[in-house]
């Protein structure tokens, strides 16, 4: 049952008495409602009457309540059979509203696994993010791509598993690199038999499931069949990867047992609230990650807690326990709505001892650093934002800064970039790529006013707010295209801002072009301004190199090297050589490259402006 939304005469003429008389002693939730409509806050109630009624009784209340409480204008009521589909309807309200006085994680990152292949004779453990699948076998999850690929690598020097494709695989006619540095045992060619390899399988899934013991078993019963059999070679490696296996467990955190379960510590650094998450999986810890929810000014940690639990698991993979810092008053009932949709039982718990205290400790300190570094960052970026607005004139500190930059392989596979800052940093959600197409390869002024276009068409239209500063990786020629299409669009009011590389391509050179003067502004190498505007262009440069690395692979470029002009084999072995692969010639400036023996100078400018895209 839902009350009718209030109109405009019943916000003005609220009566709480009236309301608590109709209210019944019936589990559901509640929208406390200002004035004009908006929802202040959604709670779940196991009684409504008694919940509610607590707001209006004239008992003293914490300042948070007190503050709410005055400018609610309506209470807007619904009735549930059950506390757990209350605490579902409180959730997906909570979603819906974004309320003012409500904890509101923010998480909308879906969570890595490892995916085993089943359609395969000799499957292979790779990397997975997407949606879970009913008949696939995932592991995890883990709290980010980096954890999933470190433990890929154990798995691959542990258990030599392929990890190539499978089309890859089917057109091999001899080993690849990974055989020749004992990551793979080439069953591709018959290296090894589908029986042994369905054996190191089998260990390999005993050890993502922290069954080390059994593995231990297994490795050293074959060790000794071999030794008995007289094959001292294979005894040799099994000896040896017994070895590793060990020094792999003296490096991890294992539990005692081999279960599935999270940590959680919750704290508050004036007025930041943080909350760190230790995953663990098959008793191993995968990793943490730490989030910082979007709180009230009067929010207490109890609160984070459990707007915690509910946000962060009911819509999310759930372990089967989970350990929190902080008490929780309707923890069984949480505990009951995730296992219903678990479909297994979930335990959620407060008070333990032992190994468990220790964890909370260590991810409540995990939290208190995470808080602290995240304050630093944001005075930090606040003073360069307050330098900048001195040094450009700007009026006032700008609220939201975004900056584009182009990337492409000598004029193929064009990608661009927008990124997104505000006044506590990058703001990831925002970021956006585009693929560039309908323009002459290597056309970058075509390039940057099309992704302009197609980005402030949607800010024309409200989709999206509009900037105060928009930073243009680029010089005169990509300001003017800029400049062009700000007109066309009629975008007043927005400072625009061309970044320009200085000649040696060295930070701490560049020079900043504005539409109001044909003088290019040059800032020391220290100014807290243009260490601002070196961070947003470098996160800006990032991001389209990974869109266009993407969109290389996808057409089947296989190496940016390659497309030099007069860049042979012989000079990129040099290279790559020289800066220890590809990401270290990219980090390189020209000067750094044109040092390496047979590059010289107008050479080192070419692969420069190849990897950058000009």
């Amino acid at each position: 049952m839902t009350a009718p939304s209030p109109t405009d005469e019943a916000l003005h003429s609220f009566d709480a008495t009236e309301l608590l008389r109709n209210l019944p002693h019936r589990p559901g939730t509640y929208e406390m409602l200002a004035a004009d409509g908006s929802v202040l806050y959604v709670g779940k109630a196991k009684d409504l009457r008694r919940r509610v009624g607590s707001y209006f009784q004239g008992r003293a209340q914490d300042a948070k309540t007190m503050a709410m409480v005055e400018l609610v204008a309506d209470v807007r009521i619904t009735v549930t059979p059950t506390e757990a589909e209350a605490l579902m309807l409180e959730y997906n309200l909570i979603k819906a509203h974004d309320p003012k006085f409500n904890v509101l994680l923010r998480d909308d990152k879906s969570y890595p696994f490892i995916h085993l292949g089943s359609d395969h004779a000799f499957p292979r453990l790779s990397f997975y993010r997407g949606p879970r699948k009913r008949r696939a076998r995932l592991f995890g999850p883990y709290p980010n791509a980096g954890a999933v690929r470190e433990t890929l690598g154990q798995l691959q020097k542990l258990f030599q598993l392929r990890s190539c494709t499978d089309s890859y695989f089917s057109n091999r006619s001899r080993p690849c690199l990974q055989y020749q540095i004992k990551r793979c045992s080439a069953p591709c060619v018959g290296a090894i038999s589908e029986e042994d390899y369905t054996r190191d399988l089998e260990s390999a899934l005993l050890f993502l499931r922290g069954r080390n013991q059994s593995v231990t078993k297994d490795l050293t019963d074959r060790m000794d069949r071999a030794a008995a059999a007289l094959e001292f070679e294979r005894a040799a490696e099994l000896r040896n990867q017994l070895a590793r296996l060990k020094a792999m467990e003296r490096e991890q955190l294992i539990a005692n047992s081999g279960e599935d379960f999270d940590i959680i510590g919750a704290v508050a650094e004036r007025g930041l609230h943080a909350v760190a998450v230790m995953f663990f999986r098959g008793g191993r810890l995968l990793g943490s990650r730490t989030f910082f929810p979007k709180v009230s000014d009067l929010a207490d940690v109890t609160e984070t807690a459990r707007a915690f639990l509910l946000q962060f698991y009911a819509d999310g993979d759930v372990p089967k326990e989970i350990v929190i810092s902080e008490p929780v008053d309707d923890a069984d009932a949480i505990a009951q709505l995730l296992s219903d949709r678990s479909g297994r039982r979930v335990k959620i718990r407060h008070r333990v001892r032992g190994q468990r205290q220790r964890w909370i400790a260590m991810a409540k300190t995990n939290a208190q650093q995470a808080a602290k570094r995240h304050l630093q960052a944001s005075a930090t970026v606040g003073a360069q934002l307050d330098a900048l607005t001195d040094t450009l004139n700007l009026g006032e500190r700008p609220a939201r800064i975004e900056c584009f930059d182009v990337s492409h392989t000598g004029g193929q596979e064009t990608s661009a970039s927008c990124v997104v800052f505000g006044p506590e940093g990058p703001l990831k959600s925002d970021y956006r790529r585009f693929n560039i197409a309908g323009i002459t390869a290597g056309d970058d002024y075509g390039a940057m006013a099309q992704v302009l276009r197609r980005r402030y068409e949607r800010v024309r239209r409200g989709d999206v707010p509009i900037p105060d500063l928009v930073l243009i990786d680029g010089g005169r020629g990509q300001l003017a295209a800029a400049a062009e299409v700000f007109s066309e669009f009629q975008l007043e009011g927005v400072k625009l801002i061309a970044v320009a590389k200085g000649k040696a391509r060295r930070a701490g050179m560049e020079r900043l072009f504005t539409t109001d003067s044909s003088v290019p502004v040059r800032l020391d190498a220290a100014s807290p301004a243009l260490l601002l505007v070196q961070r947003i262009r470098d996160e800006a440069h990032r991001f389209a190199i990974v869109g266009h690395r993407a969109r290389r692979k996808k057409s089947g470029l296989s190496s940016p090297l390659e497309g030099v002009k007069g860049l042979g084999p012989k000079r990129r072995r040099a290279l790559l050589r020289a800066f220890g692969g590809l990401r270290g010639i990219e980090r390189a400036g020209v000067d750094e490259l044109a040092g390496v023996a047979g590059i010289s100078r107008n050479l080192a400018e070419r692969v420069y402006e190849y990897l950058h895209g000009g």
